[in-house]
């Protein structure tokens, strides 16, 4: 039998940090989706109503890439009051070719943080402006801090505002942001100001209901919205995809059951057949994106198995590269 590798949480925060490679390698699993012969079932579901919590189990199969990844991701949202963690799972890589276990990576959660805050700086990269300089971020946890690290790499934000419901979470991480980044973080009480000041607003909040009105979009503004990957989840107006110039979803298919499309789909806002270039057509060339400085923009990303593929890929070669892990016989 095969040597399986097992590598910790502490092992692949020291080897998958959120950096140029984790942008470029999500940006070629979205590129490959495009290609078409990429193989994405659907995301299976597991709830638990009785202690606000999901589990949620992803996973591709991409052409041309040795492994594949088999995601799962827990998200429990009464953790915080427990002092555990809101989300945690790991992955699990099988051989593309012989479907034998590879490697367990327990990582927690952490990979999923990672690609998704990739996917936001692949958004960023292809759609906003290229003068973007003012951020605006709904939620203070985990997510909102790694998105706007992932601006960073990608646009020269200058400054930022975060607004969560809990107002002193948001000032503390607008502290801790501003100390640890450089630029100017602050935290907002008045929602609908800091999303109209913003150039980049991106929402990470699980809130099932619209967080952001359509008469608050400006022109010019990206919105990338990526809280919702439930069917009861929505932080859009179903109005703010009528009033958008360009929507782009990660996976159509995907968002019109858990996306912000599906909200605005059931509204009658957009018709159920409309076609919509995905993100990935965009980082192919096959569409395009921003056209004028004053579009209206909203990438709907619910979160693709092609993206845990390609991190857990990633983090696999780079523990290879360096070493890293337990070697476990069967």
């Amino acid at each position: 039998m095969p040597e399986i590798k097992i590598l910790t949480e502490a092992e692949l925060r020291e080897l998958v940090p959120l950096d140029d490679d984790a942008v470029t390698c999500v940006e070629e699993g979205f590129t490959a989706l495009a290609g078409g012969k990429v193989v994405m079932p659907p995301i299976m579901t597991l709830m638990v109503p009785d202690h606000n919590g999901e589990v949620c189990v992803k996973s591709a199969y991409v052409p041309g890439v040795d492994s594949f990844a088999m995601k799962m991701s827990p998200g429990f949202f009464d953790n915080p009051k427990l002092g555990l963690p809101s989300t945690t799972g790991l992955m699990v890589l099988f051989s593309s070719r012989t479907g034998m276990l590879e490697a367990l990576l327990l990582d927690n959660g952490y990979l999923t943080d990672v690609r998704t805050a990739a996917a936001g700086a692949v958004a960023a990269r292809h759609l906003a402006r290229k003068d973007a300089a003012h951020a605006c971020i709904l939620g203070a946890g985990v997510q909102s801090a790694l998105q706007l690290k992932a601006l960073l790499l990608v646009r020269e934000v200058k400054s930022a505002v975060i607004w969560a419901r809990d107002i002193a979470k948001a000032k503390a991480m607008a502290t801790r942001l501003s100390d640890e980044l450089g630029i100017d973080v602050t935290a907002e009480a008045d929602i609908a100001g800091a999303v109209k000041a913003a150039d980049i607003v991106v929402t990470t909040t699980p809130s099932s209901e619209p967080l952001i009105m359509a008469d608050w979009l400006q022109p010019g503004q990206l919105i990338i919205a990526m809280g919702s990957d439930q069917e009861h989840k929505s932080e859009l107006a179903p109005a703010c995809l009528s009033r958008a110039t360009l929507y782009v979803p990660d996976s159509q298919a995907q968002c019109a059951v858990k996306g912000e499309l599906r909200a605005a789909i059931e509204a009658g806002v957009i018709p159920a057949g409309r076609r919509f270039p995905e993100l990935g057509d965009i980082t192919a060339g096959k569409a395009p994106g921003r056209r004028s400085d004053a579009d209206i923009i909203i990438a709907d990303l619910t979160g693709t198995g092609v993206q845990d593929t390609a991190i857990a890929t990633l983090a696999r070669q780079r523990a290879q590269a360096a070493g890293k892990g337990a070697t476990f016989s069967s």
